[in-house]
């Protein structure tokens, strides 16, 4: 009889120990004499549990966790092959409560299915959306895209189907869609889980967006600290291309499409659309002036669209169910789900895709199980190293695009790193300002120079030095960054700043 176990390969999973998990599981199975099929998939997402080793059963997967390569003698001796009990036990998979209250759509197939293969992404419904796709008018597609309410998923929000459109309409003789996929902001890891465990479904989603604005040409963009997900993508195009999925003709339909992977150049400021356009073509990574938009002039001056991974991953799922199926889900104008990425002072940090609507404090409380300090949570920063930090007093402040905005807040990527009550507000203030000063691509002078000018006066009010006027003069110095910056980065590192003053006075009131 012959058995499947699954450990994960997922770049988290292998950090906490699951390649010797695996080899160990092999090894002993080999040693008793017993017929394992190792399917290494990717994570579920539940990291405080990894590495999570499954099992495959009559009734669904079995799940044990944390285990480590000298745990495994002893899971065999339980016969956990046979859902046997041990005190790494977990149950079934998918009654884990943490996925059991989760919506998945775009990350369905992550950690069920063998992120290598192509059949087992068939076997789970991949490809259904291209086919549809390929018998629809780009137009059509479009306002698929359009009425699912899908929007940018990269921190902006915009509606994907207008910025389509957009590059639809515009007339040239080369069109490109680029896969943002320089994940970069703090507490964020969704693109990264997503290309690793299930990259199959970037390339569909990147396949009907060229289908629908008539491009030919695919880039993905991948943050270099990611070989991981790097190895994943290659050899799934390999695959899509030896199979009829991209090529000049893709499944027969005498339409092109063709797909590479760009490793990026390390920078921040390359998460900005237009100046990672600027890298790809290999120049320095600078910010462009818009107009025009990179919709009508983009890469080598072609229309391009450029939308993040989650965004492009979310692309099958409506051309497969329909736009209605996926608009059903959310609140008010944000429609579908979003997979909030829950790190920092938590005790179950992960995955946890959500449709909008859910609250913070059912995020760090329900899914996090609160601080792993068991002191209490002080502050969550929502949104990478540039969102804001948000107190406790709105934490039933529903997750919404438009509601997050009126509070002074922004969802962005989606990134939640909480912290408990030993932080210093002031000194995190401080490290937004320097991170925009580091990072800043030095084109605008509100960004590079009044990030460094912010370090200055914050370490002033620390210093307790003339406190009120230095106040006033961050304060000014914020709204001039905040309204004249060229692009996201120097026009949102005050948020964190602002709001750590307006929440958190008593903390720049000690000596530094």
């Amino acid at each position: 009889m012959s058995f499947t176990v699954y450990v994960p390969r997922d770049a988290s999973a292998l950090s906490l120990g699951a390649e010797a998990t695996a080899s160990a599981i092999a090894a002993e199975a080999a040693r008793r004499g017993i017929d394992v099929a190792l399917v290494r998939n990717g994570s579920r997402g539940l990291y405080w549990l990894e590495p999570m080793v499954e099992v495959a059963a009559p009734e669904g997967r079995v799940a044990y966790g944390p285990v480590q390569a000298d745990d495994v003698a002893a899971l065999f001796d339980a016969d956990f092959l046979h859902g046997g009990r041990h005190a790494l036990a977990l149950g079934p998979t998918e009654q884990i409560p943490y996925l059991a209250k989760q919506e998945r759509l775009t990350f369905a197939r992550v950690g069920i299915v063998d992120p290598r293969s192509l059949d087992d992404y068939r076997a789970h419904g991949g490809y259904r959306g291209l086919e549809n796709a390929l018998k629809m008018a780009p137009a059509d597609i479009v306002a698929a895209v359009t009425d699912s309410g899908l929007r940018g998923r990269g921190g902006a929000a915009f509606p994907t189907g207008i910025k389509w459109k957009t590059c639809l309409d515009a007339s040239a003789d080369k069109k490109y869609i680029v896969c943002n996929a320089d994940e970069g902001d703090s507490g964020t890891f969704a693109d990264r889980m997503v290309m690793e465990g299930d990259p199959f479904v970037l390339i569909e989603g990147m396949t009907i967006a060229g289908l629908a604005v008539g491009a030919t040409q695919g880039y993905i963009y991948l943050r270099c600290e990611y070989p991981h997900a790097r190895d994943a993508l290659n050899a799934a195009i390999a695959a899509t291309t030896a199979a009829g999925y991209l090529g000049n003709d893709v499944l027969g339909s005498d339409k092109a499409f063709h797909l590479e992977v760009r490793m990026a150049a390390g920078a921040y400021i390359c998460g900005e659309e237009t100046s990672l356009l600027e890298s790809l073509e290999g120049k320095r990574g600078q910010v462009r002036f818009k107009p025009p938009l990179p919709a009508i002039e983009g890469l080598f001056g072609k229309p391009t669209v450029i939308n993040n991974v989650v965004t492009l991953c979310s692309v099958p799922g409506i051309l497969d169910k329909g736009a209605a199926h996926y608009r059903d889900f959310g609140m008010g104008r944000s429609r579908g789900t979003l997979p909030f990425q829950l790190a920092g002072n938590l005790k179950r940090p992960g995955l946890v895709e959500k449709a909008f609507g859910v609250t913070l404090k059912e995020l760090i409380e329900d899914f996090g199980g609160g601080s792993a300090t068991g002191r209490p949570i002080k502050t969550v920063q929502l949104g990478g190293p540039l969102g804001a930090y948000i107190p406790p007093s709105r934490y039933d402040t529903p997750m919404d695009y438009e509601a997050f905005a009126a509070i002074g807040g922004m969802i962005g990527h989606g990134g939640l790193v909480a912290f408990d009550d030993s932080v210093d507000m002031a000194a995190q203030a401080r490290y937004a300002m320097e991170f925009c000063a580091i990072e800043s691509c030095g084109k605008c002078t509100p960004c590079r120079i009044g990030s460094t000018r912010g370090v200055e006066v914050i370490d002033r009010m620390r210093a307790n030095v003339e406190r009120d006027r230095n106040e006033a003069l961050l304060r000014d110095l914020c709204q001039t960054m905040l309204h004249g910056s060229l692009c996201a980065l120097g026009g949102m590192a005050p948020f964190p700043v602002l709001s750590a003053l307006d929440h958190y006075p008593e903390d720049f009131a000690r000596s530094a």
